[in-house]
């Protein structure tokens, strides 16, 4: 079945009317002629997602076989389709791509390190969507693409809705990879994310292999050569941090290390846009431009003038953009290795210090942790932050167990001696709705001296509860800033939110890790 659905696959793509390898303004007109979108004022091509504007984490499959089996970490991210149920739906997805007869195919790749490097073909339904994925994988040469033999394939069908009863999904959504047949089905949610993310999932299931650890991080250079991760969830400054004017880009999202150095895995960027504004962001800002695709941006209906600070579609409005739209980055997409490691936090509890310093075991405890507030975006009557914790930050890509990835980084850090931090990027002064966001011109600051060596000998303290050394002084840094304590009016509250977060971390571990050693264990935060 899988050799015929295979070529009939090529078949399909074979007919004359098949748009193949289109360049970004080709995609954009055939986009524009099809109803799919407009142009903002800026040139970017503007779009609407529908019902789906994020990713739909609960109708993601992998199709369990021979290959998956007793590899794949099973459980509520991982959940396994049959091999039976996967040939159903192929079937109905070529059924549904013979009734188009325009299809877009982008050829490219995943992976700036040619040695670690995975072949792609993207085929989708909509012209925007391919442009997107043009924009967002490597664009090969025209001589490489005369040679392209794709090993994996994405195709993307947002018509083709499931029906639950009958073809075994939760809804009428569908992202189901194959790691037998090299294939990933998407249909029923028209989001591009999920183009990007399942083959960043089918990256963290392949590279380890190869003895390469696959990070849900952003990564730049200074003029110094020293190369930097930023690791985070939504909304902790990932994007806006490693976009630094002073540093040089190599990429925002998603990066492998190997015995060589890191290396981009991909060939653009994907930054959010709510509250975008030049003077915070201005290499996203003017990367916006014609190539570009803005998802779910509200426009001005008469001047087609973006509005970021509208939300009213979604929180996760979007923009994507090929890496050649930011000066001065790196070119090929790789670097050395990195000497600072950073762990981003937006901590609404308001009672993590701005920067501290992660040793040993506690390097896997907060990696695994992957913790930041979640804050429910504009929601009216939120009264309490919510702790939320992503293993590894990207737990939702993981098909491995997070205890894999994470000795994995520890491994590389102790080789390769990268100093590792964790930076607050959240609340001071009391919680969320009290005290006050930490000031983005101190967190810079904290960031450049951290990436310079700069706080490599500088005098510590242990804070009490979270056990991690903290800086006892920053160069241009208040000294009460450092202490979170000293910010707050009412100490006694100050010691019982810390508490309560202490609390939260260990909840997080409970019965959940059985296999991490106890010396890990302990590294954790202290509720008691």
């Amino acid at each position: 079945m899988a050799e015929k659905a295979s070529l009939r696959l090529e078949e399909v793509l074979r007919r004359p009317s098949t748009r193949l390898n289109l360049a970004a303004a080709q995609l954009t007109e055939a986009a524009i002629r099809r109803g799919e979108g407009r142009f903002s004022s800026t040139g970017a091509f503007s779009t609407t997602t529908g019902k789906y504007t994020g990713r739909s984490p609960k109708d993601k499959f992998i199709v369990e076989d021979d290959i998956t089996r007793d590899s794949v970490a099973w459980g509520p991210v991982n959940v396994p389709f049959s091999e039976e149920r996967f040939q159903n739906i192929y079937k109905m997805v070529l059924d549904y791509l013979e009734q188009h007869d325009e299809l877009f195919v982008f050829d490219g790749y995943v992976g700036a390190d040619p040695q670690h490097q995975m072949s792609l073909r993207v085929v989708n339904q909509y012209a925007w969507q391919n442009l997107f994925a043009r924009q967002l994988f490597i664009r090969p040469s025209r001589a490489a693409l005369e040679t392209h033999k794709p090993e994996f394939t994405v195709i993307a069908v947002p018509g083709l809705k499931a029906i639950p009863e009958r073809d075994g999904t939760n809804s009428e959504a569908f992202v189901v990879v194959s790691f037998k047949e090299k294939v990933v089905l998407i249909g029923g949610t028209a989001y591009a994310g999920e183009i990007k993310k399942s083959i960043f999932s089918v990256m963290n299931y392949l590279l380890p292999a190869q003895g390469v650890l696959p990070m849900h991080c952003s990564a730049n250079v200074g003029q110094d050569g020293r190369t930097a991760l930023f690791f985070g969830l939504s909304g902790t400054g990932k994007t806006t941090l490693s976009a630094d004017p002073k540093r040089q880009l190599v990429g925002d999202d998603e990066h492998g290390w190997s015995t060589r150095g890191i290396f981009n895995l991909e060939g653009g960027c994907y930054a959010k846009c709510i509250n975008l504004s030049r003077e915070h962001e201005p290499q996203i800002w003017d990367a916006i431009q014609f190539g570009s695709v803005l998802e779910n941006v509200v426009l001005d209906p008469l001047d087609h003038i973006a509005d970021y600070n509208d939300g009213s579609l979604t929180e996760n409005t979007r923009c994507a953009y090929p890496l050649d739209y930011i000066p001065g980055r790196v070119d090929p997409s790789m670097a050395g290795h990195p000497k600072a490691v950073v762990f981003l936090t937006a901590d609404a509890f308001g009672v993590l210090p701005p920067i501290s310093i992660l040793e040993d075991e506690q390097i896997m405890y907060h990696f695994i942790s992957g913790y930041t507030s979640k804050l429910a975006g504009t929601e009216r009557g939120i009264k309490q932050p919510e702790a939320t914790f992503s293993a590894c930050f990207g737990e939702p890509f993981l098909p491995l167990s997070p205890l894999a990835y994470a000795k994995m980084l520890k491994d590389r850090v102790n080789e390769y001696g990268a100093k590792v931090y964790l930076i607050n990027t959240g609340w001071s002064g009391g919680p969320y709705g009290v005290g006050e966001r930490i000031s983005l011109k101190y967190t810079r600051q904290m960031v450049t001296m951290a990436l310079s060596g700069e706080l490599d000998d500088v005098e510590t303290r242990v804070d009490p509860i979270f056990g991690f050394k903290v800086p006892a002084r920053c160069p241009g840094i208040p000294e009460e800033i450092l202490d979170p304590r000293q910010t707050w009016a009412d100490k006694a509250a100050y010691d019982a939110k810390a508490r309560e977060l202490a609390q939260a971390f260990q909840e997080n571990f409970k019965n959940k890790y059985a296999d991490l050693a106890p010396e890990v264990r302990k590294a954790g935060p202290i509720a008691g």
